[in-house]
C-alpha cells in the first residue's frame, strides 16, 4: 500500500493548482485546514468510517459542518475525495498544499524547540536571523522543550541547528569516550 503523503500528493497539487489560477492561494490554505480539522475529528471519522452512508452522504457531512466557509470549488473537492476514499488524507493535502504555497511565497517554515518561553522580541530577533542566513522569510512556531535544558533547537525542513545543552552535553559525552 501506498504512503498516505504519496496518495495525497496528487490531491495538494490539484488544490493548489485551482487555488493559485484563481489567486486565492490564502483562501484555499484556511479551507484547507478548517478540513483537516473536520477530517481528524473522532465523531467525524467514525461516521466517514460507517459502511451505511454512501460517499456523497459523507461529502455533505463535511459540507454541512463547515456550512459557508467553503467556496463551491472546495465543495467540489471535498466531494471528490470522498468519491475516492481519501477524505482522510486531508490533514497530509493541507500540509503538502502549504509546503507548496511556502514555496512559491519565498517563505521557510521553522520549528524552533526551547527550553524556556520566549519574548515576543526574541523570536523576532531569531527570525531575522535566520531570515539573513537563509536569505528567505522565516514563519516560526515556537514550542516549549523542557528537555532541551537550556538553549533552542531549530528544525528549517530538513536541516537542524542544535543549539541546547542537551546536545552539548552530547557532544561532551561522546568527545570524552573517543
Amino acid at each position: 500500500m501506498a504512503e498516505p503523503s504519496t496518495v495525497a500528493r496528487p490531491y495538494a497539487e490539484a488544490a493548489f493548482r485551482l487555488a493559485d489560477e484563481g489567486g486565492a492561494l490564502a483562501a484555499w490554505s484556511e479551507m484547507l485546514g478548517a478540513l483537516a480539522l473536520v477530517a481528524t475529528d473522532a465523531r467525524v471519522r467514525a461516521a466517514a468510517a460507517d459502511p451505511n452512508l454512501g460517499h456523497e452522504q459523507v461529502a455533505g457531512l463535511f459540507i454541512a459542518i463547515l456550512a459557508g466557509r467553503l467556496s463551491a470549488e472546495a465543495e467540489n473537492f471535498v466531494r471528490v475525495l470522498a468519491q475516492n476514499g481519501r477524505l482522510e488524507l486531508l490533514p497530509e493535502i493541507r500540509e503538502q498544499f502549504q509546503a507548496l504555497k511556502n514555496e512559491r511565497e519565498g517563505v521557510l517554515e521553522a520549528e524552533v524547540h526551547s527550553a524556556f518561553e520566549l519574548t515576543d522580541a526574541q523570536v523576532a530577533d531569531l527570525a531575522a536571523r535566520l531570515e539573513r542566513k537563509t536569505g528567505r522569510k522565516v514563519r516560526t512556531k515556537v514550542h516549549l522543550n523542557k528537555e532541551l535544558i537550556a538553549g533552542v533547537r531549530i528544525v528549517l525542513g530538513d536541516k537542524v541547528i542544535d543549539g541546547s545543552a542537551r546536545a552539548q552535553l552530547g557532544a561532551l559525552e561522546t568527545a570524552l569516550k573517543a
